[in-house]
């Protein structure tokens, strides 16, 4: 009977990460499809999926020339206007301090006072992120994001004012993919 039961709970963990990829790969077709149309960068794109669990990777950097992910981070989501560690709530009025959905392409690399000191501007490309730039919505790491999966837990609230914040590690290796590049890097916050 115990055999049963764990050989069904690693069954239902093998099909929920299956699902998970399998979302993750159909959004990097259509995030391709749109770094072409758009001039984008077509090596690499970042997906964040705020629906996740904030103790779960949830920002992934997608290799559009292997075709699959090739970074996956803890990411954390704004505090304003009623957020809570488990329900993000999304603006993108100024002032909100709320993560925006939708597509962004990376501007200009920049000194941050969090993480490893380096930040870029995000440009939305949505009317639901259209005022980024003008909130100063940027990406950045800050040095308590854990580098590890925390799930149950979440992500403490107070770690972003609306920016998607990663930890360190990830800020580092998203710097030398970006640094090696002039053409912009599409970034899509969402919610499945």
């Amino acid at each position: 009977m115990i055999k049963l039961f764990f050989s069904i709970c690693i069954c239902l963990c093998l099909s929920a990460h299956i699902w998970a990829q399998t979302a993750i790969q159909a959004k990097a077709v259509e995030a391709k499809s749109y770094c072409n149309q758009n001039k984008l960068n077509t090596n690499y794109c970042i997906l964040i999926d705020m629906s996740i669990h904030s103790g779960k990777y949830r920002m992934f950097v997608w290799d559009f020339n292997q075709n699959k992910v090739v970074l996956q981070s803890l990411c954390a989501h704004g505090v304003g206007l009623g957020s809570t560690q488990e329900t993000p709530v999304f603006s993108n009025t100024p002032g909100s301090y709320c993560t925006s959905v939708g597509k962004y392409k990376t501007g200009l690399r920049a000194y941050s006072n969090y993480g490893i000191h380096v930040h870029y501007k995000l440009h939305g490309l949505e009317s639901t992120n259209s005022n980024a730039y003008k909130r100063i919505v940027v990406l950045h790491s800050y040095a308590y994001v854990p580098e590890q999966e925390i799930y149950p837990e979440h992500l403490p609230l107070g770690y972003s004012l609306g920016c998607p914040v990663i930890s360190n590690s990830s800020m580092i290796y998203i710097d030398s993919l970006l640094k090696k590049t002039t053409v912009p890097m599409l970034v899509w916050i969402y919610e499945d």
